[in-house]
């Protein structure tokens, strides 16, 4: 099968042509570039907009490895991981652009099983796949998609907003993407060597929530839309590298400290369970795991519960987790137990506090 047949292959008769015209496709697959028109996209985002673009690569052995994810995952959350940085941005996604690189090993029917879940997450999102390039690769399997979004001119939430006395919030549980990455290289060493493991091998084990938040992670759109439309939400970041990389990502681009309070910082119970189980501290995971894809973010302290309460009525996480305050660009962690009857814990400036390392995914 040469390329453009592979092309076909992998890409035919999955999105109608009046489906990508709403997101303002004038011309898709089929031409020496796509053309787009992102004013006429039906996306929510009220004019005059912005274009959002944002690129993100996923290796073989780097990212993922073939025992860990099946290739309709692989395909998944190459196109999630870009999806959340325009989460991050309050946008809207888009478009996107795929280009692979395939290694013999990766059979027509394989690449079909990757295209199929990167358009399971595009039909999820209302994301466009527009174009892309293949090339052959004499290794491993590379995946790199960029995608673009729209917001709002002027409105685009940035890192660097932050300002001292705001509320620290992150929209969902943290740790979770590490703690199911750490059972399925658990599981792989154990018993199943070389076999892809799915959240259904662990069915029953109390992991499976944990494999599903690795292989299949969603990144949180409508979060950052109602982030974005609030008008107090001062800076914002996705958790793609791990909770404590980017608070400092926030601090560092803001010139202030974050102060993040141990006792509310939300770990689930799967989370918990599966860290006593093997003996790990489950902050190791929480604060520098990352592939979490929620948002963590300042805002306006006065308006943090009333954000708290949006977010609850639409059936969507949100946990204040600290405050930011003037000082040298950095992070810290404040331990102690919560005040009875205070849903903010106790007050940062009493408790022990430790400094945070700028420590998490790094790909050097």
């Amino acid at each position: 099968m040469d390329e453009f047949a592979s092309i076909r292959h992998w890409t035919a008769d999955r999105q109608g042509e009046n489906w990508q015209q709403r997101r303002g496709v004038v011309r898709g697959i089929g031409d020496d570039t796509a053309v787009v028109d992102a004013a006429l996209a039906e996306d929510g985002v009220a004019s005059p907009k912005r274009l959002l673009l944002a690129v993100d690569t996923m290796v073989e052995t780097v990212h993922f490895k073939q025992s860990t994810m099946r290739d309709e995952d692989v395909g998944y959350k190459a196109l999630a991981a870009n999806i959340s940085d325009i989460a991050a941005m309050g946008g809207m996604p888009l478009h996107a652009l795929v280009s692979v690189s395939v290694p013999p090993a990766y059979t027509p029917e394989r690449m079909r099983r990757l295209y199929d879940g990167l358009y399971e997450c595009a039909e999820r999102y209302g994301v466009a796949i527009v174009g892309g390039d293949t090339t052959s690769s004499p290794g491993q399997l590379v995946v790199a998609v960029t995608v673009t979004g729209t917001v709002e001119a002027g409105r685009e939430l940035l890192r660097s907003g932050a300002k001292p006395g705001d509320a620290v919030f992150v929209t969902g549980a943290v740790g979770k993407s590490a703690a199911g990455l750490h059972a399925l290289l658990a599981q792989e060493r154990e018993q199943r060597a070389g076999e892809r493991l799915s959240p259904a091998e662990f069915s029953g084990t109390g992991e499976e929530l944990l494999v599903l938040a690795h292989q299949r992670p969603n990144p949180s759109v409508r979060a950052g839309r109602l982030l974005q439309e609030c008008g107090s939400c001062r800076s914002l970041n996705d958790v793609s590298d791990g909770l404590a990389s980017e608070a400092w990502e926030i601090a560092e681009a803001s010139k202030l400290r974050l102060v993040l309070n141990e006792a509310l910082l939300p770990r689930s119970g799967s989370l918990a369970a599966y860290a006593a189980k093997v003996g790990i501290d489950p902050l190791e995971w929480m604060l520098y795991g990352g592939e979490d894809y929620v948002l963590l973010g300042t805002m306006d302290s006065q308006d943090a519960d009333g954000m708290r309460a949006v977010f609850h009525e639409e059936g969507l996480p949100f946990f204040i987790i600290g405050e930011t305050e003037e000082g040298e660009p950095g992070v810290v962690l404040a331990s102690g137990s919560q005040s009875q009857g205070d849903k903010r814990g106790p007050s940062t400036h009493s408790c022990r506090r430790i400094e945070l390392k700028k420590r998490g995914y790094n790909h050097f």
